[in-house]
């Protein structure tokens, strides 16, 4: 049966995030969607449900390797239940690793008081390139054109999508899981995937890395789905 790549986006972002990662894997002969999260707040809290069915709906009949990058991460086992056992793969591309089971929110408190600063009256938060000093985003987004797309295409977030609370399944981590990290500070979530055992490949780079250098995040992604 095909193997498909399901590219998954922080819905604080937007699908062209991983669409040139899509096609260097199409290029390969492989399989490569990417779910639209733009939407997922707009039918309100809880958002996790809407997460899942987006990506549900968008995913083939068929193998699937789930790829997450950075707070889609904490979706990843809510993601694989909904798609059962058709989840052969899961590679958390600087993405965060939740626990093996329990409740977990996406920001932690630390971050918090940084982000109700950053909210509106109406408790709705900018754009997140929006969040940093443009150098910060041009360093990450070298390309002009690529700035421009992956701003247009951002949505604002209400405040209370990352203080919501996601249950955990148990049973999330019974496939092949790795790790895929660029830099700080996704470090620290390297350092837990080497804990739990599973494979980790790092390629330096900032947090966007793959709209930078999709070629080797790609040929990275094979590796890390493939059983040893």
């Amino acid at each position: 049966m095909e193997t498909t790549f399901i590219l998954v986006h922080s819905p604080s972002v937007g699908p062209s995030t991983w669409a040139p990662v899509a096609e260097s894997l199409e290029r390969r002969g492989h399989a490569a969607v990417v779910p639209d999260l733009t939407g997922v707040v707009a039918g309100g809290a809880p958002y996790w449900p809407t997460v899942v069915e987006a990506v549900r709906s968008a995913a083939p009949d068929t193998r699937l390797v789930l790829v997450v990058h950075s707070n889609a991460g904490f979706f990843l086992p809510l993601i694989k239940e909904g798609l059962g056992e058709r989840v052969v793969a899961c590679v958390f591309a600087d993405a965060h690793i939740p626990p093996s089971d329990g409740l977990i929110k996406i920001a932690n408190e630390e971050f918090l008081p940084f982000l109700r600063d950053l909210a509106g009256p109406d408790g709705v938060l900018p754009r997140w390139t929006d969040w940093w000093d443009e150098e910060d985003v041009v360093a990450m987004l070298p390309d002009p054109a690529v700035r421009v797309r992956v701003a247009a295409e951002q949505p604002r977030l209400p405040l209370d999508y990352y203080t919501q609370t996601l249950p955990v399944p148990a049973g999330w981590d019974d496939v092949r899981c790795s790790c895929l990290w660029f830099g700080p500070p996704y470090d620290k979530v390297a350092e837990e995937a080497v804990r739990r055992g599973w494979p980790v490949t790092r390629l330096p780079g900032m947090h966007l890395h793959q709209l930078v250098d999709p070629e080797a995040v790609a040929e990275a992604l094979l590796k890390l789905s493939r059983k040893s």
